[in-house]
């Protein structure tokens, strides 16, 4: 086997520089949601000291100075440009996998190349889409997932490789190894890093000299797996890589919510991206909060909190009967006492695999109908808009509620915000 990961550099910033090419070379920050804390940055703001999810107002002073450029969150052009990026990459490829919003596998088995062929071949790939949509890409090719996941790292940190790294004969896997932090290792978290420096590991290449019983004693079957994987098995698939035990999407409200409908609105929102996040994950599951609390921090405004947990018969990840349920609890809770909820959010956990659901006798859902439902609306929500297909109680997209004094224009799927050139 042989893997490519296609990683877009700084996916976010470059998005927005497509159609600023005077920030080239100019320091950029994207912001999360309601403008609150940095959540990609270019490299020349790396080079400043900005750190990831750095709330805004400690580096405001740069950003009031000129030398800092912010962008609030445009998750539509976003989602458009990884479309865009994916569907180009698909053409070098039989199978590609979609990792992330901006990263994906590209299965390059069937190629008869060489070493420096495959990368001139890598090189011509990452040339094609930075020519073609103008997004910068790491490209990483390698025997196994992990390993293409380091070589793309790689191609990302030194420019001689330009934009392509290939890991492919014994002596570039060994070197490749030795030089990467543990830490940085596709599949190590935190709560092994600990045990694993006390065990004397400090480079993947340390890692590979431990024996497979420890690893798997100290690390379960899917440490094991990476141990494996560095050393050129493939053994995982995507199925394989952690899945979310819990999700959760919440905002915070510039003007806040003080009327039913509206509040409903934003629930059935947050109740369909979250579950669309579960079928992308194949997941589903039984428990689901539902809260929405006023500011704790303005003292004229009087305080309500609203917390409503909810159980599910059977695991579901079906957003109409997510969505009822949501609804049904906030009506049968509601209190119209003029309460400004300035906070809101859906969280689901305990998720399990959707192929292992135990049924229930009484449930009348056709549950491989509703399957292919969802994966159809899921489909083409992907390739035109999040909320092209929605349910009747949704309410306005978000970014209306939200403070965005940043946001670009929506430049490939707005037709009020195309992209406006004067001869």
């Amino acid at each position: 086997m042989l893997y490519g990961l296609a990683d877009c550099n700084n996916f976010f910033v470059s998005c927005e520089r497509v159609f600023r090419p005077d920030l080239a070379h100019k320091a950029v920050v994207v912001l999360s949601n309601n403008d609150g804390c940095a959540i990609s940055r270019s490299q020349e703001a790396k080079d400043m000291g900005i750190k990831m999810g750095q709330p805004l107002f400690e580096f405001q002073s740069l950003v009031n100075a000129g030398k800092v450029v912010v962008f609030s969150s445009n998750f539509a052009l976003y989602g458009n440009m990884s479309n865009r990026v994916m569907s180009l990459l698909g053409n070098y490829t039989p199978c590609l996998e979609q990792y992330s919003i901006d990263e994906s596998f590209l299965d390059l088995s069937g190629l008869k190349k060489n070493n420096d062929e495959y990368h001139e071949y890598g090189v011509d790939i990452v040339r094609t889409i930075r020519r073609a949509i103008g997004i910068p890409i790491s490209l990483g090719i390698a025997p196994t997932r992990t390993l293409a996941k380091m070589a793309s790292k790689y191609a990302k940190k030194y420019k001689g490789y330009k934009g392509c790294c290939v890991i492919n004969t014994a002596e570039a896997h060994e070197k490749a190894l030795k030089l990467f932090a543990i830490e940085d290792v596709f599949g190590i978290g935190r709560r092994y890093l600990k045990k694993l420096n006390q065990a004397g590991v400090k480079t993947a290449w340390d890692f590979t000299q431990l024996s497979a019983e420890f690893v798997q004693n100290m690390m379960t079957i899917t440490g094991l797996r990476t141990w494996q994987e560095l050393r050129g098995k493939d053994c995982i698939t995507l199925d394989n890589l952690p899945m979310k035990k819990s999700i959760t999407c919440s905002r915070s409200f510039a003007n806040g919510i003080t009327e039913l409908r509206e509040l409903e609105g934003t629930i059935g929102t947050f109740v369909a991206d979250v579950a669309r996040k579960m079928r992308s994950q194949k997941s589903v599951g039984t428990q689901m909060l539902i809260f929405a609390n006023t500011s704790p921090f303005v003292a004229v405004e009087r305080q309500n909190y609203i917390q409503l947990q909810i159980t599910f018969p059977v695991p579901t990840a079906d957003t109409l009967q997510m969505t009822n349920a949501a609804v049904s609890a906030l009506r049968q809770h509601w209190q119209n006492k003029g309460f400004i909820y300035k906070r809101a959010g859906v969280m689901v956990w305990n998720l399990i695999s959707g192929s292992i659901v135990q049924g229930d006798l009484f449930d009348q859902r056709d549950v491989t109908k509703l399957n292919k439902l969802w994966k159809a609306i899921d489909t083409i929500n992907s390739k035109n808009g999040n909320q092209l297909i929605k349910t009747a109680v949704q309410g306005k997209p978000q970014r209306d509620m939200m403070a965005q004094n940043h946001r670009s224009p929506e430049y490939t799927t707005n037709w009020k915000e195309l992209w406006t050139i004067k001869i």
